[in-house]
């Protein structure tokens, strides 16, 4: 029997329709108990046959799903799931195979693993005074290895993908639209209605067409799994890099520096770390 969700709520909005939020205090990490519970939802969206959209969204405002709690690298699961695939890419890998719509309405901060989750879903909207965007790992002395190397390129292009993964700043959400990683930019006050009527029509359709259209689409417009753990196996290694340890105690020293305003324009801080402690 599966353990009782903490950091997710599920709610049925209406017949074959969930929203599913997210809400792990106080910055909405990423990390290891959050990993273990998606993969948990997802089995979930594959066992209900009378299930058709699902939109992920977060309890808060400042935050969507944040970057990966790098304090906790050593607890990152890799026990491998029904796909024979570690946790992270056999969730997000079983999400974007799914029948099943996934939405992700987006308010806040997403960087980092956060980010690479939203990018595992169908569709992503955002909200235009309050969604941030980013792949910081570059700047953290590391790189994407949760799917951001594989899924932003096939989104927004290759040009566009080395900006965003190389400078490793945020990005608004009217650029982010613009560049086709998210599908739209609305005003805030208008996201949450729009991404509603759009999963309400999802729902009122047949789970054979859905499920058959989504399948078809998909067969030109997915990463390998294989790519997918070899950047993995990349990525879990560069943490034995020494530059990886030289960068992470001055991002430590800049967090100390600035407090809060840190994880507020981490892509800001990111490219002006102190080099005293180098």
């Amino acid at each position: 029997m599966s353990a009782p969700l903490t950091q997710f709520t599920i709610a049925e909005a209406a017949p074959g329709y969930w929203r599913v939020t997210f809400n792990n205090p106080p910055l909405n990490f990423c990390d290891p108990e959050t990993l273990i519970e998606l993969q948990q939802i997802v089995g979930l969206i594959e066992a209900d046959d009378t299930l058709r959209v699902v939109v992920f969204d977060s309890a808060d405002p400042d935050f969507f799903v944040n970057h990966y709690d790098v304090s906790r690298f050593a607890d990152f699961p890799l026990t491998p799931g029904p796909t024979g695939l570690p946790t992270f890419i056999d969730a997000t890998t079983r999400l974007t195979s799914s029948p099943v719509v996934t939405i992700a309405s987006i308010r806040g901060r997403t960087r980092g693993g956060g980010s690479e989750i939203a990018l595992a879903c169908d569709m992503r909207f955002a909200s235009l005074e309050r969604a941030i965007f980013a792949q910081i790992e570059v700047g953290a002395g590391v790189f994407p290895g949760g799917g951001g190397t594989e899924r932003l390129p096939l989104l927004v292009g290759r040009a566009r993908a080395l900006e965003i993964v190389l400078g490793s700043d945020d990005f608004d959400a009217a650029t982010a639209a613009h560049y086709g990683w998210v599908n739209r930019a609305l005003p805030d006050d208008e996201l949450d209605a729009y991404v509603d009527n759009l999963a309400r029509r999802i729902a009122s359709f047949d789970k054979p067409a859905l499920a058959e259209a989504k399948r078809l689409i998909n067969r030109r417009t997915l990463p390998s799994a294989e790519d997918l753990m070899q950047t993995q196996d990349v990525f879990l290694n560069a943490f034995s890099w020494p530059t990886v340890h030289a960068r992470g105690a001055r991002i430590a020293q800049k967090r100390d520096e600035v407090g809060p305003d840190f994880e507020a324009r981490m892509g800001y801080h990111l490219g002006n770390l102190s080099t005293d402690t180098q």
